[in-house]
């Protein structure tokens, strides 16, 4: 699918498209099952540690063969890439959909580095997301730092500087599914006043179901999964009595393809 367009569709319509993070075939073929059940747009993620510990050829291939098998409207998206260089390898072998994540980096490095991957990119017609402000738990929900908020003024420079189609923001949201997660609207009301690409919510496992809506009505196009989905898979596993591995990875499918299924209705207002 034509990912920058689906995304615009969705900030115009109120609704989000939800980017699934997998990292091997199981989690992925849930995914796509709950998917399969909606004519909804979705995103399957994969991160730099998955990439490293699945392969990128291999996630990859598993990716694109389970969106064509089961017909689903979706796009695999590289998710927090930092390495210019694998962002790159990433265009050419196929992904449709990257990310630059500059966040930790000054603000003119941020703008230099995004730029160069908006103009690989949007010659091969792949689209890109950034981000502005730091989360302050990492992937997988590790402290790293204070978080900084999104500045307004400072998004919307970023934005016009580097030709980015879609743009990640901090404004509460954290990695990792912390207690006590919750959104500042007024600030995303005021990023979302003052660029009019879509914008992007990480972390967003904690949230509540009623911060996910108010995101959508004021600019957020896509957010992410990824916590719940660890959860679910590992919780189901843990407490498995099968014998056989693949029965137990079967049980665990099926959490996963719940906790997807209630956040397509839930971000598609269905």
């Amino acid at each position: 699918m034509n990912v920058a367009e689906e995304l615009r569709k969705a900030r115009a319509g109120h609704y989000a498209i939800g980017a699934f993070n997998t990292n091997n075939l199981e989690v992925t073929k849930a995914i796509c099952k709950a998917a399969s059940k909606y004519n909804m747009p979705i995103l399957i993620q994969t991160t730099p540690s998955a990439l490293d510990y699945a392969g990128m050829k291999q996630l990859f291939d598993i990716v694109k063969n389970e969106i064509e098998t089961t017909g689903i409207k979706a796009a695999v998206h590289i998710d927090h890439g930092k390495d210019v260089e694998k962002i790159k390898a990433a265009i050419e072998m196929g992904w449709p959909s990257v990310m630059l994540d500059g966040s930790k980096l000054d603000f003119d490095e941020n703008v230099h580095l995004t730029h160069q991957i908006v103009t690989y990119a949007h010659a091969r017609d792949v689209c890109v997301e950034a981000e502005i402000g730091v989360i302050g738990h990492e992937e997988g929900g590790m402290v790293s730092g204070t978080a900084v908020y999104s500045d307004p003024d400072e998004v919307k420079e970023f934005v016009e500087l580097t030709g980015v189609d879609s743009v990640a923001v901090s404004i509460g949201n954290e990695h990792g599914a912390p207690e006590g997660e919750k959104i500042k609207i007024d600030l995303l009301e005021r990023i979302a006043n003052m660029v009019d690409i879509p914008l992007v919510l990480h972390g967003s496992s904690g949230l509540s179901d009623g911060d996910i809506r108010s995101a959508m009505l004021h600019g957020v196009a896509k957010i992410n999964i990824d916590t719940n989905i660890r959860k679910a898979f590992v919780r189901e596993i843990e407490s498995s009595k099968q014998e056989d591995y693949r029965d137990i990875f079967r049980d665990g499918m099926e959490e996963i393809e719940k906790v997807v299924d209630r956040y397509i209705r839930l971000f598609g207002n269905l």
